[in-house]
């Protein structure tokens, strides 16, 4: 498989072996890019089997809200790469609905599949390895509308405030092992599927869709402001670094 120099020259990633899931576009393909660049091996997956993804990584389609695509992306994964270093979790995402109340069961089903338990499958069956080898990145990608909460996206960031509390637990589990686990947290960001998230929103209600929403930094992300700080969350240069979550939002939602 192919790479490509970062502009840096340092390859910091050489050697490394990396999945990352919902890598076809915007910050997941971001993602890719930028793993590549930095000399990792990188294997991506979509639903779709027609996804085009960076040039220099390897795909294969796959499902993973369900148990049966998780078991078959990780089995892709041995196979492919012959293990996983470094294990980006970006697949998610969500429709918005009028209200709470009308969110039906079957689509908090599908967003817990999706935005948590996604993570949780492959996790269980990839960390393993790691623990083995006794070393290992696991990045989890959340959203910084979870303290926010909007009610039409209700089910979507209780799904991403567990899988945020799931990241920490399995930090403290795993650290002993060398296996660092830590969260990055997008605020609004310059995507496709984003910008047709906030269409949908406005269209219910014309007044949000945080289409007059001004970022304190002045522009909205870009995924590859994303993907730096997943790149800097992989490298070694984060080595001291785990049960954390960096938000990347231009300090639209402040914590603390």
């Amino acid at each position: 498989m192919t790479t490509i120099e970062s502009e840096s020259g340092t390859q910091e990633l050489k050697g490394k072996r990396a999945l990352v899931t919902g890598g076809s576009r915007g910050i997941g393909a971001a993602i890719v890019r930028q793993l590549l660049d930095a000399g990792a091996e990188v294997l991506t997956t979509a639903r779709s089997a027609t996804s085009t993804v960076p040039e220099g990584a390897a795909f294969v389609a796959a499902d993973v809200r369900t148990r049966a695509g998780a078991e078959a992306l990780a089995t892709a994964a041995r196979e492919v790469l012959g293990g996983v270093d470094v294990l980006v979790h970006n697949a998610g995402g969500a429709q918005p609905y009028a209200s709470t109340s009308a969110i039906p069961d079957e689509e908090w089903q599908d967003q817990l599949d999706l935005n948590y338990l996604a993570s949780v499958r492959l996790d269980a069956l990839l960390v393993p390895g790691m623990r083995e080898r006794r070393t290992g990145v696991i990045v989890h990608v959340s959203s910084a509308a979870v303290p926010a909460t909007p009610p039409p996206f209700l089910h979507y960031t209780a799904a991403k405030a567990a899988l945020e509390n799931y990241s920490r637990g399995l930090a403290l589990e795993l650290a002993s092992s060398g296996v660092r686990v830590n969260t990055v947290t997008p605020g609004r960001t310059a995507t496709p599927g984003g910008e047709l998230t906030r269409e949908q929103w406005a269209r219910l209600d014309p007044g949000q869709g945080q289409n007059g929403t001004t970022v304190p930094l002045g522009r909205d992300g870009q995924p590859d402001d994303i993907a730096n700080a997943v790149l800097f969350l992989a490298s070694d240069r984060a080595s001291w670094v785990t049960g954390s979550n960096l938000v990347v939002d231009g300090g639209e939602f402040p914590r603390g």
